[in-house]
């Protein structure tokens, strides 16, 4: 723990609020700043624990006095009130290092670029089922700040944890990490340079020492050619072995491939193979994940908001054997999408759902027959139901971040079962 009776935090969503919960508890004076406007309900939550705030725009003198900024995963670092703060020689965490500090028990930590919520919450889920007091925060719902406002603290925490968030740990130290995978995803955020969103992905094993598990997918190129970098001597972990004969409600080779990561943590944590099997029974499918909304005249609409890259949309097209019109779009990340060539020959029609569409367009021109622009969930379902016959999939994957018409990515994919349901 760095020493501090002040903290500033930059943004004002799950995260920076969470920490501003926190640091309430924990330090003299806290102080918020976001520079966009702040949502009602995270506004609320200041309001009523009495936290000072400011909104459109980031006040330099006032955050430069504070001893600790706290940086939310939704500030890029080229921001510019970052740049000031770092050039000044200020001390910048993230949300999950700072919670970091204040929890002394075990941490269970799972980052990839695809298949990390759903792993996060199979593991939650097999480990909670089998008995133990396990809780659950990060990427996946609630912030790691606002979960350790709990009077009782869990003995386990399973977090899901984005590259974003690894950003800036310095302390912070997982005794079980799992580093899924690694695929192009958010290079706007890193100056279009793989190597350098694959070195944030791998920072999830920072600060491991020999007393602590380090598990890794060995098949990925990504992660095999960087595993040597790993400092601090932990127990590496590369996962594979034979469990097709576990049955799970989950569908597709992904999700599979997510399962066998889950069950090697919960042998890790002691559980045997009938307690595992037995939990993974009664595991749901994560929401906006390939989830089938409804058929409406023959036509199967499937909600998968939360495929917010190239990688992701393979997996979902790539499962998909029946005619698809395709909804996609948002905020781009630096996408690629060459990698989704091989399965346009499925696709009737590409119906683009964003502010600014004109890389997805230009992308497909020659290879998709109908391309269409929209910025309306109701209007785009609307014109999907007028292309789609029967037999064929409606498919919400938008490679894209949903920020540019949506709060998140779970609010785009609510809009689209509303829309789904209009229909009917």
């Amino acid at each position: 723990m760095i020493e501090h009776t002040s903290i500033a935090v930059l943004g004002a969503k799950e995260s920076g609020v969470g920490a501003a919960l926190l640091g309430k508890l924990k330090a003299k004076e806290v102080f918020v700043s976001d520079f966009g406007k702040i949502p009602d309900d995270y506004k609320n939550e200041l309001l009523e624990n009495n936290i000072p705030f400011e909104e459109g725009g980031h006040s330099f003198d006032i955050l430069v006095k504070q001893d600790i900024i706290i940086k939310s995963p939704g500030v890029p670092e080229k921001a510019g009130i970052v740049k000031q703060l770092r050039a000044a020689g200020k001390t910048i965490v993230s949300e999950i290092e700072y919670g970091a500090w204040f929890y002394s028990a075990k941490v269970i930590a799972i980052t990839g670029s695809n298949g990390k919520t759903t792993t996060t919450m199979l593991v939650h889920h097999i480990l909670t089922e089998s008995g133990l007091q396990v809780g659950l925060a990060g990427n996946v719902g609630t912030s790691f700040c606002k979960y350790l406002l709990k009077e009782e603290q869990d003995p386990v925490v399973v977090l899901e944890l984005s590259s974003f968030q690894l950003d800036d740990i310095h302390q912070f130290k997982a005794d079980v990490a799992l580093l899924l995978n690694i695929t192009p995803d958010h290079l706007d955020r890193y100056e279009y340079s793989l190597d350098k969103y694959a070195d944030s992905k791998l920072r999830v094993f920072e600060n491991q020492t020999v007393k602590d598990e380090a598990i890794f997918n060995e098949d990925d190129p990504l992660i095999a050619a960087r595993i040597e970098r790993i400092q601090g001597e932990p127990s590496r972990i590369p996962f594979g072995g034979d469990w097709d004969d576990l049955n799970s409600n989950l569908k597709g080779k992904h999700n599979v491939f997510n399962i066998r990561c889950a069950v090697r943590i919960a042998e890790l944590m002691g559980l045997k193979r009938d307690q595992i099997q037995d939990a993974l029974k009664s595991f749901k499918a994560v929401k906006h994940r390939l989830e089938t909304v409804a058929f409406v005249d023959e036509v199967e609409y499937v909600n998968d908001s939360k495929a917010t890259n190239v990688d992701a949309v393979k997996y979902a097209l790539g499962g998909i054997e029946k005619p698809i019109v395709w909804i996609a779009g948002g905020t781009d990340k630096g996408n690629d999408y060459a990698e989704l060539y091989a399965e346009v020959g499925k696709i009737k029609a590409l119906l683009c759902l964003g502010v600014d569409n004109e890389k997805l367009k230009t992308s497909f021109t020659d290879k998709i027959t109908i391309i269409e622009e929209y910025q309306d969930t109701t209007k785009v379902v609307k014109r999907a139901s007028e292309i789609a016959t029967s037999g064929d999939i409606v498919l919400l994957s938008p490679a894209c971040a949903s920020f540019d018409l949506f709060k998140n990515y779970m609010d785009r994919g609510e809009q689209f079962e509303k829309a789904v349901f209009e229909l009917i």
